[in-house]
């Protein structure tokens, strides 16, 4: 599987800025990514903390090597 350019918390952290209404272009222009990253990102990982993130890739990573 592909690794991603960004870590678990710069996820989270332009999914918040999202939140606190910085626009989607904008934030895909200042981070280097297209908007479809971003919505499949929000879609996967919106309304998460840190430590969900942490278990949901847990659980991936056990189901995939079972």
């Amino acid at each position: 599987m592909k690794k991603s350019r960004f870590t678990d918390s710069q996820i989270l952290s332009i999914l918040k800025q999202a939140e606190n209404g910085v626009p989607v272009p904008e934030l895909c222009r200042e981070h280097g990514m297209s908007s479809a990253t971003f919505y499949k990102w929000r879609t996967k990982f919106g309304g998460m903390d840190a430590s969900m993130m942490t278990r949901l890739k847990v659980s991936v990573t056990a189901t995939t090597h079972s």
